[in-house]
């Protein structure tokens, strides 16, 4: 299954650099070319740019009055909703100012406030995708409620619609992103109003409050009933699926290895990620993610920096033998398509993980 994960490449044992080491030297490279250091004049552009085009998103939806061309407009939310929400991950891994309570502070604004998810449940969940990518047990991002994306987790015992969706699920991929956006306001009024320890539980309630109590009055204000109910359903819909196309191509695809392997960080982050190349458009379209492997490895590496650390990675990890991946945007959906497929059809070894197989040659820790 050439198309779905790399093939492990290594130096022989005596010539590779010790795993301790290895992230140790790529980072004061990174370090030493300035790629780490804060961009405070582009994030402060998007800061001050963000709510100011919503505002007049606003405006321009109230002008329109009721009529059916409001559907354009909630196209356009929908995008601009998520290029926000790309902001705010940008503040949630601390990419934007050194201050931490900075960076929380922009984080509930953008996150809470101007889109309507929780930045508590976002971040607790994040935070383990990033430990653990890929890794059965420890990664939430391979445990959906619909799409299979493992082996073990197709074989479970699911009501009889869940298993017809599964058993489809390759075609039914993108339609359900649809359901994305309403997932992600329901998951972030759930995690607010659950047990459990959340910072700043009260601003976030606060937040999401004034914003989902108040968007709803203001379509339904502006809106009559029928067109108010598409215009949400064209809005959340596209935002959802917005936000699924984006995250999709990063991590689906590439090898999954067992709960209880250890690899040394680079290998971890670099092995698990997969980049999607293209021009300053792809960067601006997908937020900065299609530099997933940078990404991972500089998670505070400021987003206008990604593409000038992603050729040094790469050369870095083409010395050190470790397969490095890159591919086009569609062709990254043609291989999540493929995969998933395979896994909703009931195929037991969807892959051969080269980890497992050459565990001793790629620094893991046993």
């Amino acid at each position: 299954m050439g198309d779905i994960r790399p093939t492990v490449r290594t130096r022989p044992r005596d010539s590779a650099p010790r795993a301790s080491s290895t992230f140790t030297e790529l980072a004061q490279t990174v370090r030493s070319r300035g790629l780490l250091r804060r961009r405070y004049g582009y994030y402060w552009t998007k800061l001050v740019a963000a709510p100011l085009v919503l505002v007049a998103c606003i405006v321009a939806f109230v002008w329109i009055g009721d009529t059916w061309w409001q559907l354009f407009t909630a196209a356009l939310l929908a995008i601009v909703f998520t290029q926000i929400a790309f902001l705010g991950h940008d503040a949630a891994h601390r990419q934007i100012f050194v201050s931490g309570r900075w960076n929380d502070w922009i984080s509930l604004i953008l996150g809470d406030l101007l889109v309507g998810m929780s930045y508590g449940w976002w971040q607790h969940k994040h935070t383990r995708h990033h430990a653990n990518p890929n890794k059965l047990g420890a990664d939430p991002d391979i445990e959906l409620p619909v799409i299979a994306v493992t082996a073990e987790s197709a074989a479970r015992h699911h009501s009889p619609v869940v298993s017809w969706l599964r058993g489809h699920q390759g075609l039914m991929f993108f339609p359900i992103l649809l359901l994305e956006g309403l997932s992600l306001h329901a998951s972030s009024v759930r995690r607010v109003f659950a047990r459990g320890r959340l910072e700043r539980r009260w601003a976030e309630i606060v937040f999401l409050s004034v914003r989902m109590i108040g968007y709803l009055m203001l379509v339904f204000l502006v809106l009559s009933p029928g067109i108010a109910f598409v215009f949400l359903a064209v809005q959340l819909g596209l935002f959802g699926f917005y936000m699924g196309v984006a995250f999709a191509p990063n991590h689906k695809g590439m090898p999954v290895v067992p709960r209880d392997m250890t690899l040394d960080f680079l290998r971890r982050q670099v092995l698990m990620s997969r980049n999607v190349r293209g021009s300053r458009f792809v960067d601006i379209l997908l937020g900065g993610l299609n530099y997933q492997v940078e990404h991972h490895l500089f998670p505070s590496m400021p987003r206008p920096h990604l593409r000038h650390a992603a050729p040094v990675v790469e050369a870095y990890c083409r010395e050190l033998g470790v397969p490095y991946t890159r591919i086009g945007l569609f062709a990254s959906y043609g291989i999540v398509i493929r995969y998933i497929n395979r896994v909703g059809l009931g195929e037991r070894d969807v892959f051969s993980c080269p980890l497992i197989d050459q565990r001793s040659h790629v620094g893991a820790v046993t």
